[in-house]
């Protein structure tokens, strides 16, 4: 239930000189688009819905559902800061919904939301944190991006071989007027390369401040005439952009991991063993694929403490284990769908009792070649994710994901 009213955003609206309402969503590959409206249009929209041409969007265009519409999600209410400070923009994320007012039966955002429900069900509140990458390119004199790196630093570098802390600092700070918390921010490995991580949050609340951060990067690197690019691979012999998700389970408020062990150990099992299955909800790009293996990016499926070149990583913190890192995924993902496709396959580990097997300590560099064909590998492809996708049991089976993998799938291609 929204605990901001209508009363509430029109006096904010009145007080903060809006004139522009955005009514943003993102396509099934989590590319976000929008419709906006004037302040006098808003209440309609808010109660009915505003309508979009949904046969334009990827994932959208369903044969039965022809009219779809937009309904904001009140307490998604955020000023866009770079915009004008005279006749402002304010924006909201929105559901999905049909010409009855349902809920569109293939919405992510609605369908990451009752699968946050059916956790709280089972007794746990799930949490996710990001580190995101991406590379900050030169411009031509047209203002078109080129791939001439911005600076050539590398990791943890400072100025002036980072020439990137100004665009990161700028970044953060508009971040957090938007109500997304930073964590830390650093020159990465690859020239032009910068990190920025950013506090956990209730799964759905991550997601939109996933999309919101991506278009923060944007818009600013391109007021400072230089182009962001979140691309999985876009130097080929430098460092892949890699997006790292901290899961985090609760329950009553003390963490999974004290509260209940098994229950944990059973929810990161099954995620472990449904990789091969949802990857390419995590990779939705041919070029995600050429991460795999190369650098700290993992390839075999396995987990470990505290080596950073497993694909799960459960750090220990004052030697207490506080959730999971996934290190597979990068930006290209639609957070919803990505999202739910993780905690439903942890929610299917707690179902089946499922445990993990023993941890892989050794850094991959240094498995022997017998060592390595003990383990099952991610999808080193593409096409070979969508095979996966198609043949999964899983996928095929879940009464939430079934109906969306096949609509995805037949996008993908």
């Amino acid at each position: 239930m929204s605990e901001t009213t209508i009363d509430d955003v029109f006096e904010f609206i009145e007080e903060n000189d809006v004139k522009f309402i955005r009514l943003a969503f993102c396509d099934l590959f989590g590319d976000q688009k929008n419709v906006s409206v004037m302040p006098d249009e808003f209440k309609k929209a808010a109660e009915r819905g505003e309508h979009f041409d949904s046969f334009r969007i990827a994932g959208f265009d369903d044969p039965v559902y022809q009219d779809l519409f937009l309904r904001p999600d009140l307490d998604t209410m955020r000023i866009l800061p770079w915009r004008p400070q005279e006749g402002r923009v304010l924006r909201f994320y929105c559901d999905v919904i049909t010409l009855d007012g349902e809920p569109y039966y293939l919405d992510p955002r609605k369908l990451l939301s009752d699968t946050v429900c059916e956790c709280k069900k089972k007794g746990f509140k799930p949490r996710i944190g990001l580190n995101s990458e991406f590379y900050l390119f030169r411009t031509d004199d047209d203002d078109n991006p080129t791939d001439i790196p911005w600076d050539n630093g590398s990791c943890y570098d400072i100025a002036p071989l980072d020439r990137s802390e100004n665009i990161r600092r700028e970044i953060c700070l508009t971040m957090e007027e938007m109500g997304i918390s930073p964590e830390k921010s650093y020159h990465e490995n690859g020239p032009g390369q910068n990190e920025i991580d950013f506090e956990e949050d209730s799964a759905l609340r991550t997601a939109d401040n996933f999309i919101t951060y991506k278009n923060v990067v944007g818009a600013i690197s391109a007021r400072n005439g230089i182009f962001a690019s979140f691309a999985p691979k876009p130097l080929p012999n430098e460092s892949g952009n890699g997006l790292h998700l901290k899961v985090s389970l609760f329950k009553n408020g003390i963490n999974l991991w004290k509260a209940d062990p098994d229950m944990a150990e059973s929810f990161m099992a099954g995620v472990l063993n449904r990789m091969r299955d949802i990857t390419v909800f995590l990779n939705t790009k041919t070029q995600s694929y050429e991460r795999f293996g190369q650098g700290e990016a993992p390839k075999y499926i396995t987990w470990s403490m505290q080596n950073r070149s497993r694909l799960l990583r459960i750090p220990v913190i004052n030697g207490e284990k506080t959730g999971f890192i996934l290190r597979s995924p990068d930006s290209g993902i639609n957070p919803y769908m990505a999202f739910n496709v993780i905690l439903r396959a942890g929610l299917a580990g707690i179902d089946n009792n499922e445990k993990l097997p023993e941890p892989v300590d050794k850094s991959s560099r240094h498995l022997t070649e017998s060592e390595k064909e003990l383990y099952k590998k991610l999808p080193l492809s593409l096409e070979e994710a969508v095979d996966c996708a198609k043949k999964s049991s899983f996928l095929n089976e879940d009464p939430v994901l079934k109906d969306i993998t096949e609509r995805f799938l037949s996008v993908i291609q």
